[in-house]
């Protein structure tokens, strides 16, 4: 036995304490070795492996735990809502699992409208107000006889829409340096005026910017619970 215990020793430099000798026998019980092994260090190996299972073990239900509790959390205290699939003339394709959202209509019998949608993208804080959170909005406008694309790009506000800037180009050909005109309160004031008359007549308006808001934020509710889910699923992968 003594010629046993001295290369233990040696090899694993641990104490005889009780403790030791239970981890080492649990270890034997899951992966038994004959005793005494052709090589102690083999005992040490099964040892360590064990001893970082149940670590592993203990980090990954900690992570489920605190993913759990904060998914019960965010669906106890403001369950997110049903997502609605149209607004006015626009039908809503939600995107699920993406960073936007796409509103499509048909205006006036020849024209099709399709609007890319962000979700929050940055904020401002003027002075002596709330944080009001910024939406960018790209409308594109077709017509069915013609490859054209006339492409307004927006700010969607909690409460208003501004119009940012135009360009046209042809089909989903874009030059790499497109001319993108000047800055769009550049413009001259009435050619402004009836740019925004010219969305609003197609459902472009400050109503869609209050509707986007509260839309976004219900979908940033949605988005963050089904990441909390996904990245759950995943760990509890064996």
């Amino acid at each position: 036995m003594a010629r046993v215990i001295r290369p233990l020793r040696k090899c694993l430099q641990f104490s005889s304490s009780s403790s030791h000798k239970a981890l080492m026998s649990q270890a034997h019980r899951l992966n038994p070795i004959p005793f005494p092994p052709e090589n102690p260090c083999v005992l040490f190996k099964t040892l360590r492996h064990y001893i970082s299972e149940m670590r592993r073990s203990a980090f990954e239900g900690s992570i489920l735990r605190l993913l759990r509790n904060e998914i019960r959390y965010e669906l106890e205290r403001h369950p997110p809502d049903q997502p609605v699939t149209k607004f006015g003339a626009f039908t809503i394709d939600e995107r699920p699992g993406e960073q936007w959202i796409r509103l499509e209509r048909e205006y006036g019998g020849n024209e099709n409208i399709k609007i890319e949608v962000t979700m929050f993208d940055h904020a401002r804080t003027p002075p002596g107000e709330d944080v009001l959170l910024h939406i960018t909005i790209i409308v594109n406008i077709t017509k069915r006889d013609s490859s054209e694309v006339l492409e307004i790009m927006c700010s969607a506000w909690p409460n208003d829409l501004e119009i940012d800037r135009l360009l046209t180009r042809r089909g989903e050909k874009m030059p790499a340096q497109p001319y993108a005109g000047p800055e769009f309160k550049e413009l001259d004031d009435d050619l402004q005026n009836s740019l925004y008359d010219y969305l609003e007549a197609r459902g472009v308006d400050d109503q869609l910017a209050v509707f986007l808001h509260k839309y976004m934020k219900n979908k940033d509710k949605t988005e963050f619970i089904r990441w909390m889910e996904t990245v759950k699923a995943f760990i509890e992968i064996n």
